[in-house]
């Protein structure tokens, strides 16, 4: 059974391939045509696999969406007649945004897609996965044999939040809350209250919360309030997207309470971040609320997190410190980036009846580049090289950054989901402070006070962090030991924590290669590691990193075996044009 799982009318569109229950590839349409969080049809990640005829179609025995189509459209109707007048306004939001009206039709228009970007292939039967049970589906490739499935998210076909319980190769779902009842949304929302862009941002405002005093705190848990029962409610007295969707959805007393918004490029004052603190702390003691009652009615103390709200490392974290559950286990692509596989996951397990025989222990199922294709790119853009063999590269590249330089790291194939867990990562040295200064400035191009993750060696976690449980899709912020965080300040947070990033040599052999060449070299088992981009993207191909290396300030750049550490001019001039002109 060969399943394509496929996202095309909403954001984080691309596809997934499941081979007999083995996935074979998880691309996003965003690495290829570099627009974040992306709507567009995936043709690109499409022809990537099958082929630009699309011939490799013919292969395919069934496509799979998560989304269930009609439990959509009866929510959909649900809201737009369930607060009139005011709730027709629904109706004008989905006038600014095409994608909205085709997901209501949503089988129809992949068929159309599909047609007209490969005309001469028959489209395979289509089946509608519900967006909940497609997050839940993480479970089937979990480390778990029973678990209890969290998901939550801004919305699915009917609910915000669902809990389901997992065994064998069986989900069930026990309960739920209605679709607007969402702290998916209310992060959202207040998120581009901010300054900042919904839907994409709310990890800028994860780190803000960490710089911000308690004043708002107490204020802003009237607008989530916590029932008994493990139950929240959203209180529309603050809120008002059920009715008038994104167009409007902060009532005036939001405002009366917490004051004008944000201007995009505003300056950041006190203010915003108490309120980014304020959304964080209640974010987190409602998701806390909810996992204690999980773990007081079921006797499966595994959990599983799944959704965008499932991103929030932070509230992760709290999770294991606050709760009676025993260890927690988030996929790389917990967010919409990950319902692909989850659609392909469910119709393989629990729609088909498929045993489980594989465990999800790693996040490369991008594409992977050649050494000719490296090669190449390497020629066409002019710069200078050299092919060293691994033992002399792993102890130049650790001697590089004990130095105080900056890698970019490009390895196999890339990583599904939101986060660089070390193929396509920029490095750095997590013993000095100011380092961070250095990437946010003349690399990343990005605000002062976001973090970078640590990527320790797992034998050594527990000695640096306050977790005894792997982490290998930097999921968790768990507290830094105070005895060992003087020793990685670049890695530390503001609020003591670090997003780290558990690293075995089974599962990436090449990067546990070079955290233990540096930690050999320094007797620091740990690396700083951020996503190889600016402002963009992460890169996939060695175009992408070779390009972001000549924009940037960055020292080292090393794809595979190649070794890259002079940008001439000329190399930097014809990427600068090339750079200009694709834009």
């Amino acid at each position: 059974m060969r399943v394509l799982g496929l996202v095309g009318a909403t954001h984080d569109s691309g596809i997934a391939i499941l081979n007999d229950g083995i996935p074979d590839v998880v691309l996003e349409e965003e690495r290829f045509n570099r627009q974040k969080r992306t709507q567009a049809f995936p043709q690109h990640a499409l022809r990537a696999v099958f082929g630009k005829d699309g011939a490799g179609l013919a292969e395919v025995d069934v496509i799979t969406t998560p989304w269930d189509v009609a439990e959509l459209r009866r929510s959909y109707l649900k809201a737009l007649f369930g607060n009139l007048p005011g709730s027709l306004s629904l109706l004008a939001e989905r006038s600014h945004s095409p994608q909205r009206n085709e997901i209501v039709l949503l089988n129809q228009y992949l068929r159309r897609k599909l047609a007209r970007n490969f005309p001469d292939v028959r489209t395979p039967r289509i089946v509608n996965v519900g967006h909940h049970d497609a997050h839940a589906a993480a479970f089937f490739v979990s480390p778990f044999e029973q678990a209890t499935v969290l998901v939550m998210d801004g919305f699915g076909d009917d609910a915000a939040t669902s809990v389901y319980t997992g065994a064998g190769n069986r989900l069930e779902r026990r309960c739920w809350t209605s679709i607007f009842n969402s702290v998916g949304m209310v992060y959202t929302f207040v998120t581009a209250y901010l300054g900042f862009r919904g839907l994409c941002d709310e990890g800028k405002v994860m780190a803000l919360a960490a710089f911000g005093e308690r004043g708002y705190v107490d204020r802003f848990r009237e607008c989530i309030r916590l029932l008994p029962g493990g139950l929240y409610a959203v209180n529309r007295e603050y809120f008002s997207y059920d009715v008038y969707g994104e167009l409007r959805p902060l009532r005036p007393k939001f405002f009366e309470i917490f004051g004008p918004p944000r201007k995009p490029g505003e300056e950041i004052n006190d203010r915003h971040r108490a309120i980014a603190r304020a959304l964080q702390q209640v974010t987190e003691e409602t998701i806390v609320h909810i996992v204690r009652e999980i773990t007081r009615t079921t006797e499966h103390l595994n959990l599983i997190l799944a959704g965008g709200v499932a991103l929030n490392c932070v509230a992760n974290a709290r999770i294991l410190e606050m709760t009676e559950a025993r260890s927690i286990w988030v996929p790389p692509a917990a967010s919409d980036t990950g319902v692909p596989l989850g659609s392909t996951l469910w119709h393989h397990h629990q729609t088909l009846g498929a045993e489980r025989k594989f465990e999800l222990k790693h996040a490369f199922w991008g594409l992977e580049y050649s050494d000719e294709e490296v090669l190449r790119a390497l020629k066409a853009a002019r710069v200078t090289y050299e092919h060293v063999d691994d033992s002399e590269l792993f102890a130049r590249v650790a001697r590089d950054l004990a130095a105080a330089k900056t890698v970019g790291w490009f390895q196999g194939r890339f990583e599904m989901g939101p986060r660089a867990l070390g193929n396509r990562s920029i490095l750095a040295d997590p013993r000095r402070a100011k380092i961070r200064d250095v990437i946010n400035a003349k690399i990343k191009h990005r605000e002062p006070f976001r973090p970078f993750a640590p990527a320790i060696l797992l034998e050594r976690a527990s000695e640096y962090f306050y977790i005894d449980q792997p982490d290998p899709f930097m999921t968790i912020a768990p507290s830094a030991r105070p005895e060992k965080a003087h020793l990685i300040p670049a890695a530390v947070h503001a609020d003591g924590t670090g997003r780290l990033q558990t690293v075995d040599r089974d599962s990436n052999p090449r990067f546990y290669g070079i955290i233990k060449a540096f930690e050999n070299l320094t007797g620091v088992p740990v690396l700083l590691n951020t996503s190889f981009n600016r402002q963009e993207r992460i890169v996939a191909s060695p175009e992408h990193a070779i390009s972001c290396f000549l924009r940037t300030e960055m020292d080292v750049l090393v794809l595979g075996n190649y070794y890259v550490a002079d940008r001439n001019g000329v190399a930097k001039k014809r990427d600068e044009v090339a750079f200009a002109d694709a834009v």
